[in-house]
């Protein structure tokens, strides 16, 4: 590519931010840590995983620039094609508690739209609240079955607006004390003492929150050698992006503890689901009120979360499945059942297991005590499950550099092969513990949803190479 044509490292930066970054990552974050005490943990985290991360990930991007940057890929050019299929099994498998958990998103924010509270949905019963989740997830099945994507092109449209709110109410509430000084805003403490969190188990075991929040950046592997002097625009880009996404942290936390009382958060079980499901609404809800604006952008951000979630869920219904059963090299690991498709060239018995695997854990939740609990359970259940993939590109890492000397890269993290394997193993085994620990819960039907999920879906991987080869036995003895 002319350099003419290739991108500046802010345009990287940019990209990369808002593909990264969300306004739900603020609130979890403030949340699941007491406040503002979360800033300590956020710029740990940046700093010792997020910046590492991002850099190894453009390191593989740029070794493997004709591979279409997915992690598979990277797999199968450093370990072979069976571990490459483990890798795309976990990239699928994680998007099951995610699948189940955007219905549910997409129906809250409906009711906030249409209601314009959090009490409606949250005292709906159980469920029905799941069933109404379980229609809504089987009507996107049928439509991603169908091989109709409309919401394809809205979930980026969504993504966009969502991102542009997200920057609005941390400028907006920043202004706000000046424009309605009589807001009644909540008063915070600087100190030391505050800001420095207690590292109980609780924190630990909530970790699992943050490293969800900052992974995902090998999305934007495909760009590394899109730009110009990849060996330092990237890292630039990268560095660029992580103090973009810190300072969003910080101020969007900040802003946040002018609204929010962490002791009223963390005063009862149900008073912290209940900001778990509904914090972002209520922000943006009192932002509006702080302008004399009424409910308009309140509404506003309920109809971009709306479509947005379920946009995602059909998305992620579709996309992984292909990903995984799309790939030559992973077909010989999957039964022939799995690879048949219809007459619109979905892969309609993957689809079935989705069915299977992400309605059974709707089902499950319909004896969840309060649809508000469910949000909280499945907020913790994908931090569990979704890092699981990050694991992949840390493995995908330290084979690189195994074979630095016969895979060539354009652009390195770092030339020094020890500090190299260092990082490639501090953060597998950080992303590792964090999942592990995020387990954890006092509730038991939580921690043993936590524990089981991710054992069966990986059992279930591991079956299908098997099934595979008894089935070419079985065909070869005919």
């Amino acid at each position: 590519m002319n350099d003419s044509k290739k991108m500046k490292w802010y345009t990287l930066a940019f990209i990369a931010f808002s593909g990264v970054w969300g306004f739900g990552n603020v609130l979890n974050g403030f949340v699941y840590f007491s406040g503002i005490q979360v800033i300590f943990s956020w710029i740990l985290m940046f700093a010792l995983y997020f910046v590492p991360y991002t850099l190894m990930v453009g390191e593989l991007g740029s070794a493997f620039k004709t591979s279409g940057g997915g992690v598979s890929s990277w797999i199968h050019n450093t370990m072979g094609p069976k571990l490459a299929y483990y890798a795309g099994w976990t990239y699928w498998a994680c998007h099951i508690t995610y699948i189940a958990s955007k219905g549910s998103g997409g129906l809250k924010a409906l009711s906030w739209a249409v209601f314009r509270n959090a009490e409606t949905y949250d005292t709906f019963p159980t469920i029905g609240v799941q069933l109404a989740t379980l229609a809504v997830f089987l009507f996107f099945c049928w439509v991603a079955s169908r091989g109709l994507n409309p919401l394809k092109k809205l979930a980026s449209i969504a993504g966009t607006s969502m991102f542009v709110m997200s920057i609005l109410y941390i400028l907006l509430m920043f202004a706000a004390p000046a424009i309605n000084p009589n807001g009644g805003y909540v008063a915070m403490d600087f100190s030391i003492k505050n800001l420095i969190p207690q590292f109980n188990v609780g924190y630990f075991t909530s970790l699992s929150i943050l490293v969800f929040a900052v992974g995902g950046c090998e999305k934007i592997s495909p760009y590394v050698n899109k730009v110009e002097n990849p060996a330092k625009g990237f890292p630039k880009g990268m560095i660029a992006l992580a103090i973009m996404v810190v300072v969003c942290a910080i101020l969007g936390t900040i802003s946040m503890g002018m609204m929010f009382d962490p002791t009223v958060i963390n005063g009862s079980t149900e008073s912290f689901n209940s900001y778990v499901s509904n914090g972002s609404y209520w922000a943006f809800q009192k932002l509006g009120q702080y302008y004399g604006m009424g409910d308009i952008l309140l509404v506003l951000y309920a109809l971009c979360n709306m479509i947005g979630q379920f946009a995602v869920l059909v998305v992620s219904i579709d996309a992984p499945l292909r990903m995984l059963l799309d790939n030559e090299d992973s077909k010989e690991f999957v039964p022939s059942v799995m690879l048949k498709r219809n007459e619109y060239g979905a892969y309609v018995n993957g689809i079935k297991l989705i069915i299977a695997l992400s309605g059974t854990i709707i089902l499950i939740q319909s004896f969840v005590p309060g649809a508000a609990a469910v949000l909280a359970q499945l907020t913790k259940l994908n931090s569990v499950c979704m890092p699981l993939r990050y694991l992949w590109v840390f493995i995908a890492y330290l084979a690189l550099r195994k074979a630095y000397n016969t895979i060539p890269a354009e652009y390195r993290f770092v030339k020094n092969q020890g500090i190299a394997k260092f990082f490639g193993a501090w953060c597998f085994v950080l992303t590792a513990a964090c999942c592990i620990l995020g387990m954890y819960s006092t509730d038991i039907f939580t921690m043993a949803l936590n524990i089981i999920t991710p054992i069966v879906l990986t059992a279930l991987g591991m079956i299908m190479p098997y099934l595979a080869k008894r089935e070419r036995e079985k065909n070869s003895a005919k």
